[in-house]
């Protein structure tokens, strides 16, 4: 199928994306990754990861979708095949929750390391949750010293 903007598009099964990327990688010349993203569809299946890939020999690009469950979203992590997908791959882990096994550091990138829950998932509260605020005798200024 091809994508309102014309890219090619693909929805592959989560246990064969490892190979679908390598194959493209290796063998289609897809050798850029330009990033990876999800939608939360908040209906089954409620996860949908977006891998875009580019092609400088061809000038071509391709899209693969991969679709997950709600509960326990799993899937393997690119960054064997494409060192780049590190940084996506725990934004997505931050933001969403989606697990990517065999991430050389999956740990939360944006939010706080306390941080409760992932806020671009559709369920998480609009306000988010309640954080005690520092009182402003706890702040100190910025900048030049008067003295």
């Amino acid at each position: 199928m091809r994508a309102a903007d014309g890219t090619p598009t693909f929805i592959v099964p989560a246990d064969e994306l490892l190979e679908v990327l390598q194959y493209l990688r290796d063998e289609a010349r897809f050798t850029m990754l330009e990033d990876v993203t999800a939608v939360d569809w908040k209906k089954e299946p409620r996860f949908q990861l977006v891998y875009n890939l580019l092609s400088l020999e061809r000038a071509s690009v391709i899209r693969i979708k991969v679709n997950l469950p709600g509960e326990n979203p799993i899937v393997s992590s690119v960054t064997a095949l494409f060192p780049g997908a590190n940084w996506y791959e725990r934004e997505v882990f931050d933001l969403f929750g989606i697990t990517f096994t065999e991430h050389p550091d999956l740990r939360r990138i944006e939010m706080p390391d306390d941080w409760q829950g992932h806020p671009l998932r559709k369920d998480y509260p609009i306000t988010g949750p309640r954080r005690p605020v520092m009182p402003a005798n706890q702040f100190r200024p910025v900048g030049r010293s008067n003295s």
